[in-house]
């Protein structure tokens, strides 16, 4: 049987609304074309070689789906038929575990649980005719991922070829309230334009996502370097040498960091601490510094990169108001960053009018369903 992106060699990649604008740009540049962007994601057009080098190396895609099959559904019952007559023993045995994660919108099949129940039903039921046996169904950290997705009676299967969400990138052993998603601190990142020509600072450090991904990016460290398996090596045309040439040729790349081009510091030392044991991680040669430092203490951050990603009440259910935290971090800026560049995220985007600074631009950015903020401010 010969599968969709086989005949078309087209994958999805599904990205934040918000930054598919340079989530294509970065599938462009390694090496992706036919790039078409859609809701939900991005399609491309990509090799062998190329989708494992996305999903190896993407530091802003969420994961990367190989369609199987199209086809119209109407019912959960053509579902099941339909879904019975993949070879699924090309991606699974029975000794392996797989999820199944399903969407559904505008169709007659109303609930995605229901969808995803159907779909489990027909590929169990393949191995128990087929070997007496079955798969077991682990929804954590599957063998094997598939992504089941009906808009407007329209259904498409899919194989997850990352193996789960690409943001999660093997360094957060620790976390403290609210952390930044990868994708989205990678990606403000990217919008900040930083390659590692200035020093970059965050006075708000948390559990240290922002420093993690300079770190990795200015080190040319592939962002799914601590991954130990991708959904693309259970396709039935996986080509072992070719993931193996992607992974040399990556970690050929990889480059020292200058000391003391990232830092960052916290007033919490349950944060620093936890950023200490996440950068540890990655940095094995301490380059990365970071003090316990409440930021309206310093002496001031000049000619620097700072990317920050301030404490706003709502997104840990707290009700104070911090218009004054906003006001002051504005005046800290002004008079004691002369120089620098700085981009903030607000989580809550009423704080901008408090910050007393005008932007150079603003964007938004969502955060967990939050809908933020990032703003970017020149301070002469």
């Amino acid at each position: 049987m010969k599968y969709s992106y086989q005949k078309s060699n087209r994958y999805f990649a599904q990205a934040a609304d918000d930054i598919k604008d340079i989530a294509s740009i970065e599938l462009n540049e390694l090496g992706a074309d036919g790039i078409k962007d859609s809701y939900r994601g991005i399609y491309f057009s990509a090799s062998h070689k190329v989708l494992y080098k996305i999903n190896y190396c993407s530091r802003l895609i969420n994961r990367v789906l190989a369609p199987l099959i199209s086809f119209d559904c109407h019912s959960d019952n053509y579902l099941y038929q339909t879904a019975s007559r993949i070879q699924w023993s090309d991606f699974l045995s029975p000794e392996k575990t797989f999820a199944v994660f399903a969407s559904v919108s505008n169709s007659k099949i109303k609930h995605s649980k229901f969808a995803s129940l159907r779909l489990k039903d027909a590929i169990v039921d393949y191995f128990k005719e087929k070997f007496g046996k079955r798969p077991s169904i682990d929804t954590r950290a599957p063998d094997v991922w598939f992504n089941l997705h009906i808009e407007h009676n329209k259904a498409v299967i899919s194989l997850d070829t990352s193996g789960g969400s690409l943001h999660r990138r093997g360094y957060r052993e620790s976390s403290v309230e609210a952390p930044m998603i990868e994708t989205l601190a990678a990606a403000i990142l990217k919008y900040a334009e930083w390659e590692a020509a200035t020093p970059l600072y965050d006075p708000f450090c948390g559990s240290g996502t922002f420093l993690c991904e300079a770190y990795m990016h200015a080190a040319n460290i592939p962002a799914s370097f601590n991954r130990k398996k991708f959904g693309f090596q259970h396709l039935p045309d996986y080509d072992s040498k070719v993931w193996a040439a992607v992974k040399a040729d990556a970690i050929a790349n990889v480059k020292d960091v200058i000391p003391g081009l990232i830092s960052g510091s916290d007033v919490s030392s349950k944060s620093v601490e936890a950023t200490r044991k996440n950068c540890r991680n990655l940095d094995k040669d301490n380059v990365i510094k970071i003090t316990h430092t409440n930021v309206f203490k310093m002496d001031g951050l000049k000619h620097k990169t700072i990317v920050c990603n301030p404490p706003y009440g709502i997104r840990m259910n707290k009700k104070e108001d911090l218009s004054t935290f906003y006001k002051n971090f504005g005046d800290f800026l002004k008079f004691k960053c002369k120089g620098s560049t700085a981009y903030v995220y607000f989580g809550d985007r009423k704080y901008l009018k408090n910050i007393g600074l005008r932007p150079t631009w603003k964007k938004i950015l969502s955060n967990g369903g939050l809908d933020g903020r990032l703003a970017k401010f020149e301070l002469y």
